[in-house]
């Protein structure tokens, strides 16, 4: 008979090897969670459907004109800006896409500064890093979230790795703690500034649109003025409505851009102020507490 100890034992897998400290805290805690469009291609072709679907079935609506029918003159707003032509449904789709992302821009900035004031998040965590509380700094953290709390916090768990070093040097060891700094940093502003510059480029594109529409309805009017015997009064009005409403949708939709850029990116430097501001706080706390 053969003895139990004779039993082959199956083969143990090895463990897998450890994560180091801050990969794991990394993994646990995500403390910035910023919301957006990660294509806005997708935004475009909706708001193209929807521009021209409002186009074609509201403003074209036979109830807009005499006799129900669009080649006459119209009797409302709608109506009027129908006549502006083909290029009409393109710049609502302009309007339309700097709209929607205007409102997924507030809404993922919005996230990224975090649960409380910012200005006082960055008191409290200055006034916790003079007292050499790291602890508590990133509890607070955790408190606040957002994008600034998330550079803060990645920092300070590299600020722990270092203090536990005893290999580098202090110049070494600051030199790392201000890459840690930037490299937080970098991988936080592409989510913030993202689809920006999409609404950078609607600001132009909407207003050439616009002055198209212009060009092409003084066209169309002056076609009219140039006919033969008596002005076609009906093609004289089409041209300048055509005109003055692709002026001013091409006017409303530049405008609504450039504020809204502008609105964003003065957010987003505010967020970056807030963050050099504390890393260089960070930075110079283990600067005073340690010796060379």
């Amino acid at each position: 008979m053969e003895s139990k100890d004779s039993k082959v034992q199956a083969p143990v897998a090895p463990k897998p090897a450890a994560k180091p400290m801050a990969q794991k805290i990394a993994d646990a805690e995500k403390i910035s969670k910023v919301r957006g469009i990660k294509n806005a291609f997708i935004v475009i072709l909706v708001c193209a459907a929807a521009a021209v679907c409002i186009f074609l079935f509201a403003m074209g609506a036979p109830g807009n004109f005499e006799g129900g029918d669009t080649n006459n003159h119209p009797l409302n707003l709608a109506g009027t800006v129908y006549k502006g032509g083909f290029i009409v449904p393109i710049l609502m789709t302009l309007l339309l896409t700097v709209i929607v992302l205007s409102v997924e821009r507030w809404i993922a900035i919005s996230s990224a500064q975090g649960k409380g004031n910012t200005t006082k998040f960055v008191t409290d965590v200055k006034l916790l890093l003079a007292q050499n509380k790291i602890d508590e700094a990133m509890n607070r953290c955790r408190q606040q979230k957002g994008s600034v709390a998330s550079v803060v916090y990645n920092t300070l768990v590299k600020y722990k790795e270092l203090d536990a070093n005893h290999t580098l040097s202090k110049e070494q060891k600051l030199t790392t703690l201000r890459n840690e700094v930037e490299e937080a940093t970098a991988l936080e502003m592409p989510s913030l500034s993202q689809n920006l510059p999409i609404i950078a480029t609607l600001t132009t594109l909407g207003t050439l649109v616009g002055l198209l529409g212009t060009v092409m309805g003084m066209i169309k009017s002056f076609q009219a003025l140039a006919a033969s015997g008596s002005p076609d009064s009906t093609e004289l009005s089409t041209g300048i409505s055509e005109a003055l409403v692709n002026t001013a949708f091409g006017i409303a939709t530049g405008a609504f851009a450039v504020i809204s850029y502008n609105f964003f990116t003065n957010k987003i430097d505010n967020l970056t102020y807030a963050i050099d501001e504390i890393g260089f706080s960070i930075v110079a706390t283990f600067a005073a507490t340690h010796e060379g």
